[in-house]
């Protein structure tokens, strides 16, 4: 039975009891005390008539005494019968206002509300566990990219944070565990069009759990998780885990990175923002000693990476021994001038904020800046909502554990083929870095530029495909210089090519293109819909790659005018 129904029959019961009592009295003293008819003689009234007169008296809807004048003994029992039914309304209405209240009933009609949202699913959609700062701004950052999400979060304020966001898309929620199989199977684990589960929540036993329920259910489901220690990445690796996210060694890598290759650095971030926003300015973290405030798991991933780049540190910790400190350290809490002088900050060259108190980091930059005007200040933020204060405070860095995650995140699930350049593109030098960066910087106007894909199929770009199994030969730059040629705004850089396991970072122009091939390729915002357009447009095309205007229209290829000439298939070079 319906959970809804099942709770209403349940609770309200007795009040239903109460109002077939009510009303059965009312009948059956109707039924029994006798009238007079129009002619005198004793009448008594019929079940229909009773039934009929109740219903509007007893809702008090109207009066009237029908179909004959009563007696007083009739009018003494209707008088009766008025207040005994209104009290069992009064009281049965209330019930229902308890009911409605009860947060039993609430999820009942939300898990209903969520099962029917699912069911009727049309696009692809992601299960998204967890919607606090990270949750909601993955969710938020979906939306706009056009994708659908269903979201499970055991607090109820936010799932009404939810259901009060100005998003452009409908994103069900339901409030329960979402380590719970059953929560996750009511939000679409099972569903044909289910792409995915992202665990966000805030216990990485939960997260664990949701990984292990997730490939136990529906093995070939790629699931993301975010963890913070070793250990649970071991875990979740053992269970066949795609991808697996520790914002801390992230932010470790990133620095580590920044020390190392300013330039990959600076492509990374370019590539990885949000599309629109102005371009980063390049950042340069000086080599020299470093002081680390706050040795927890972030510390300890910021030293990591410190000492895989040759560079000295010195840590401040309130507890040294048991925050495991195996180095140069300071017992304090690095808010003070003369914790900080202690630590040698004179002879330092940057500074790590790095504690889970927004407030202290914030209290470490201004001291440390006091004392110190150029050091190079790296900031740990926790909240979101505190964002204001650290643009205020001007860290030349900061590490935005949601927004690491987010962009980790879409990364994999919208476009897998960035995920691998960026990891393909940390074998590559600093030179490479910084030309890429300047023809990326040279088509974008200074702003964040779209990364997209393109798969040479019949489905992914059906006039690109169609033109090269006719025989013509299409190099990557005819094509790029096919999409300038029609819409001025389509400057691309190709980033990257696949095919049949070969990958090419910066495939050169005179590349061939092949059908089955993947592309990934960076512009201008909304540079990737008129590029769709054009592949998807055969006479423009080719009218554009090779100069052919033909018709194409549907009576032209019936009188055999339209129809492809065959051509030789030219040597390609491979």
């Amino acid at each position: 039975m319906n959970k809804v129904i099942f709770l209403f029959l349940r609770r309200m019961r007795t009040p239903l009891l109460v109002l077939i009592g009510a009303y059965t009295v009312s009948g059956v003293g109707l039924l029994l005390i006798p009238g007079v008819d129009d002619q005198g003689e004793p009448w008594r009234m019929s079940i229909f008539h009773a039934f009929y007169f109740l219903s509007y008296t007893a809702t008090t809807t109207g009066f009237g005494e029908v179909p004959y004048a009563f007696t007083d003994a009739q009018r003494m029992w209707v008088t009766f019968s008025i207040y005994l039914t209104i009290v069992a309304w009064l009281y049965a209405i209330g019930k229902i206002l308890t009911l409605i209240q009860d947060p039993a009933f609430k999820q009942a009609l939300g898990s209903q509300a969520l099962d029917r949202a699912v069911r009727r699913m049309k696009d692809p959609f992601y299960i998204v566990c967890g919607h606090g700062d990270t949750g909601s701004m993955l969710v938020r950052a979906m939306v706009q990219r056009g994708r659908h999400a269903v979201v499970i979060d055991y607090d109820p304020d936010r799932i009404n944070d939810l259901e009060l966001a100005d998003l452009t898309l409908h994103v069900p929620g339901l409030l329960g565990d979402a380590s719970v199989s059953r929560h996750l199977k009511a939000a679409g684990l099972l569903h044909p069009l289910c792409r995915g589960v992202v665990a966000l929540t805030d216990d990485e036993e939960a997260n664990l759990k949701i990984a292990i329920t997730s490939k136990l259910l529906n093995p070939e489901l790629p699931v993301i998780c975010r963890a913070h220690t070793r250990s649970t990445e071991d875990n979740m690796a053992s269970f066949g885990t795609d991808h697996i996210i520790n914002p801390f060694d992230a932010f470790g890598e990133r620095l580590g990175l920044a020390l190392r290759s300013p330039g990959l650095y600076l492509l990374r971030e370019w590539l990885t923002s949000v599309p629109g926003s102005p371009l980063q300015e390049p950042v340069h973290p000086p080599k020299g000693t470093w002081i680390l405030v706050g040795f927890g798991r972030f510390g300890k991933a910021v030293r990591r990476a410190m000492v895989a780049q040759g560079l000295s540190t010195v840590v401040i910790e309130i507890d040294p021994s048991r925050a495991g400190c195996d180095g140069p350290c300071v017992e304090g809490r690095g808010t003070e001038a003369d914790t900080l002088r202690l630590a040698g900050i004179d002879q330092a060259v940057g500074l790590v904020a790095g504690t889970e108190q927004d407030t202290n980091n914030l209290s470490v930059i201004m001291t440390a800046r006091d004392l110190k005007a150029d050091l190079f200040m790296v900031a740990r933020q926790n909240h979101c909502d505190n964002q204001d204060l650290f643009d205020a405070a001007r860290p030349a860095l900061v590490m935005r554990s949601s927004e690491m995650i987010v962009e980790s995140i879409l990364a994999h699930l919208g476009n897998p083929l960035l995920a691998r350049f960026l990891e393909l593109s940390l074998g590559r030098g600093e030179a490479w870095a910084n030309e890429l960066l300047s023809r990326i910087s040279g088509v974008t106007d200074e702003r964040v530029p779209e990364v997209w894909r393109v798969h040479v199929t019949a489905r992914g770009a059906p006039a690109l495909h169609a033109l090269i199994r006719e025989g013509h030969p299409v190099t990557l730059g005819l094509l790029l210089e096919a999409g300038q040629a029609r819409y001025a705004i389509l400057n691309c850089v190709p980033l990257m090519l696949c095919r049949e396991g070969e990958e090419r970072l910066t495939p050169s122009e005179d590349t061939l293109i092949e059908q089955g091939d993947r592309l990934l390729l960076c512009g201008r915002p909304r540079a990737t819909d008129y590029l769709h357009h054009l592949l998807r447009d055969q006479q423009a095309l080719r009218y554009l790659v090779t100069g052919d205007n033909r018709p194409d229209g549907w009576i032209w290829r019936m009188l055999g005018m339209g129809r492809p000439e065959p051509a030789a298939s030219p040597d390609r070079d491979r």
